[in-house]
């Protein structure tokens, strides 16, 4: 199988169904950050870390490559002539969404409150975390504005909604497994 078609020269891609759009369109843009945000998860799951928090990173691509698909599938052909749906995975579901939420709580559970608005950084694995996080968000962003125009599953948003808060936490829980400092966000006086 050849990797390059030669159909995209001109500026165009083929979303799941056939239907060509331009490379800058909405829904590009959306599975193409939630590409980006997979590849930064993957950075940070090479880090050193717990393996329970790998194994999450890796069930987290596995349902990111699931978002991606979902955001590539022209709507109006999501389902075949026979009715079944084009995308014949299994969506994200209530308890992929619950996955994330269960885990917060835990990590929650052995992390001080926070009094402070917490600033990116303080140890690599850290920081991969917070830029993780940051595209996480924007690849929200662009969902939402894609939602307003083509309407998409909402758990596909609340996914997203709930990883970035989820990659928020996990930045803490690492801080504290690494022995990191937080840093405060204590803003300056003039």
């Amino acid at each position: 199988m050849k990797i390059y078609t030669k159909t995209g020269d001109k500026g165009t891609t083929a979303l799941v169904g056939g239907t060509r759009v331009p490379k800058h369109h909405i829904r590009i843009e959306s599975y193409g950050t939630v590409d980006e945000l997979n590849a930064h998860i993957g950075l940070l799951k090479d880090q050193d870390m717990d393996v329970h928090y790998k194994d999450l990173l890796s069930h987290i691509q596995d349902r990111l490559f699931t978002v991606g698909a979902i955001l590539a599938t022209d709507p109006d052909k999501a389902l075949l002539k026979s009715g079944k749906e084009r995308l014949n995975i299994p969506k994200i579901s209530d308890a992929n969404i619950e996955r994330l939420e269960t885990e917060m709580d835990q990590m929650n559970e052995s992390l001080p409150p926070m009094t402070n608005f917490i600033l990116p950084g303080g140890h690599q694995t850290v920081s991969f975390c917070h830029i993780a996080r940051c595209v996480c968000r924007r690849a929200e962003r662009l969902a939402t504005a894609l939602n307003d125009l083509e309407p998409i599953e909402p758990n596909t948003l609340r996914y997203l909604n709930r990883l970035s808060d989820f990659l928020f936490v996990l930045a803490r829980k690492l801080s504290s497994d690494l022995k990191a400092d937080e840093i405060k966000w204590i803003p300056e006086k003039y």
